[in-house]
């Protein structure tokens, strides 16, 4: 498989990815804001008769996104490529962000079957989702868990974001600087997002 395809798997799976991540974090906003808006959201998506087709599509996306990453990372190597990543913008989140994409992929994949274990195998009863979110991240390994993850996304999509656009071929010299914005906007929404949920669920168990 050439590089090329590999780095177009890679944008296309990470852009599924970024499709449900938004997607959770604006159900998840209401359990903080609406619970009891958030209780009946709940019950009415696990009612969906394809939720189980789409919680599978989107693990073989995280699957996919992580071992396509690895390659092109294997492939970089085995090619030569072992030069130290630093932002050609002076700008040190962006390089930092990089060179940890592997390792925060990983991490977020870990997470992910721990927050699956946790919320989801087995599924809290019919309105006992909020009860069950709060019932985790009122002990303080997890609390500090999930905002891990928060942080982790976000650096993820400080640098995905604008990687995304490159792979494809949409990243140009004259939309360059908006979709670096864009990218890093949507980095602080979803970090601040998924933080600030995660911090007020924990303050009101």
């Amino acid at each position: 498989m050439g590089v090329s395809v590999v780095r177009f798997w890679v944008a296309l799976s990470g852009s599924m990815l970024v499709v449900f991540v938004l997607v959770h974090l604006a159900g998840v906003l209401l359990a903080a804001l609406a619970p009891a808006s958030f209780e009946s959201y709940a019950a009415s998506l696990h009612r969906v008769a394809l939720l189980p087709f789409l919680e599978i599509g989107l693990l073989v996306a995280a699957l996919s996104h992580v071992g396509f990453s690895l390659k092109k990372a294997i492939s970089n190597r085995l090619a030569g490529n072992h030069a130290n990543l630093v932002s050609r913008r002076q700008d040190p989140l962006a390089a930092f962000a990089a060179a940890n994409q592997a390792i925060g992929g990983l991490l977020l994949l870990l997470f992910l079957g721990l927050h699956l274990s946790q919320l989801r195998w087995p599924r809290p009863e019919a309105g006992e989702e909020l009860v069950a979110l709060r019932v985790v991240l009122s002990q303080p390994f997890n609390l500090a868990i999930y905002l891990a993850a928060a942080l982790a996304v976000g650096l993820h999509l400080v640098h995905g974001g604008e990687a995304v656009h490159r792979s494809l071929g949409l990243l140009d010299p004259v939309n360059a600087v908006r979709i670096r914005k864009a990218a890093r906007g949507m980095a602080w929404l979803v970090l601040g997002g998924f933080s600030l949920v995660t911090l007020l669920l924990a303050a009101h168990y």
